[in-house]
């Protein structure tokens, strides 16, 4: 069956688009990636976004009308990536604007914009969508989902095998060998802190708007690092906490880079601050993979991947492990997410789970996404 898979992250830079070909085994199938595309957001839906993900109030026909131009762009990435209509079913992730994770006896929620029955209007083709709301019914964080997909399309290797995503927040996955005494033990993974979120919008504060990403690290790299401030936050409470956990830009958005630079000091230099939010970017996956089975390898994926300084972070920081780009298995930097959503497409259309207990805490693995199916033309 071939798959298209849309997934616009937390950075919400556009869309990531993947068409694949999907067959045999749901738990072990054979994959091939027919395409790819990226496609940014306009200039004007991406702030619109932004902004209301850190909180900015709407009226509800504003509301209606971002979720509109939202479905519209994602059905423009569909295209681009698959001009043909090749495929026979859609998995959409939509654009996440606020999560809260479960708290105490308080159940967790997750907002992904998108209104998948004028998706699959606009592509005349079936669209699965809000793949986390079952899992947050079960008393899970419904995130990270990428780790089932990860153990489901990348084989193992002799000892544990880390993979990682350096979207707006860092996620990773841990898969256990296939032989010895870990070879039965659960697949892992939760959300380890911010990667691009907070540089991103440092980045945009620092150049009054005109920029959006430091381009390889090139302006982190001019700078200093803040060494003991550095280890002043990775003691916070969420970096500290066990998994599950997920978090966004509700915890690591505007609010907090404002703290964190009010702590760097106020007559801090941009260079020094960017070098020091880079850093700790790094160190919060460092930290995290310290505390639990040693990776052999740490397969790095996401727009993260092209900042050249916060990859020579990781490799300074995450000693004893060989760090490597994701892209050498077939899976280039922007498609591994999207490619999970697609799969996650095919599973709600087999029927098979999509979650894991081990990573998300539900109670039970469950079928994951809504159906929806173009309406019938007349005649």
């Amino acid at each position: 069956m071939r798959v298209l898979g849309l997934m616009s992250g937390t950075s919400a830079d556009g869309v990531d688009a993947v068409l694949v070909r999907l067959e045999g085994r749901s738990a072990r199938p054979r994959w091939r990636i027919l395409a790819g595309a990226h496609t940014p957001y306009p200039p004007d839906l991406r702030q619109r976004l932004v902004a209301v993900g850190q909180g900015m109030p709407l009226d509800a026909d504003a509301w209606l009308t971002l979720a509109e131009d939202l479905t519209e762009h994602q059905a423009v990435a569909a295209r681009a990536c698959d001009p043909d209509g090749r495929a026979e079913l859609v998995g959409c992730h939509g654009q996440t604007l606020w999560h809260r994770p479960p708290d105490g006896e308080r159940r967790g929620a997750s907002w992904q914009l998108l209104q998948g029955p004028l998706l699959a209007e606009l592509l005349g083709r079936p669209v699965v969508f809000d793949f986390r709301s079952v899992d947050l019914a079960l008393g899970g964080h419904g995130a990270p989902l990428v780790p089932a997909t990860d153990a489901a399309l990348l084989g193992r290797i002799a000892g544990w095998r880390a993979l990682l995503n350096l979207g707006g927040i860092a996620n990773l996955t841990l898969l256990p060998p296939p032989t010895g005494p870990d070879r039965n033990a659960p697949v892992q993974g939760w959300d380890c802190g911010p990667a691009n979120t907070l540089l991103d919008l440092a980045v945009s504060r620092f150049s009054d708007g005109r920029l959006h990403f430091d381009a390889d690290g090139a302006w982190a790299r001019q700078g200093r690092i803040d060494e003991g401030r550095l280890q002043q936050w990775l003691r916070e409470p969420y970096l500290q906490a066990p998994p599950p956990k997920s978090t966004g830009r509700e915890l690591f958005g505007a609010a907090d880079l404002h703290r964190r630079l009010a702590e760097l000091g106020a007559g801090v230099e941009p260079a020094d601050a960017l070098a020091t939010l880079t850093a700790f970017s790094a160190a919060v996956v460092a930290q995290d993979l310290a505390r639990g089975p040693r990776p052999l390898e740490l397969l790095v994926a996401g727009g993260g991947t092209r900042n050249g300084f916060l990859m020579e972070q990781l490799q300074r920081r995450c000693r004893g492990m060989a760090v490597r780009s994701l892209a050498g298995h077939g899976i280039a930097d922007d498609q591994r997410e999207a490619l999970a959503f697609a799969l996650l497409a095919w599973w709600r259309w087999r029927g098979h789970p999509g979650s894991l207990p081990s990573v998300t805490g539900a109670r039970r693995a469950a079928v994951l996404g809504v159906l929806a199916v173009p309406p019938p033309s007349r005649g």
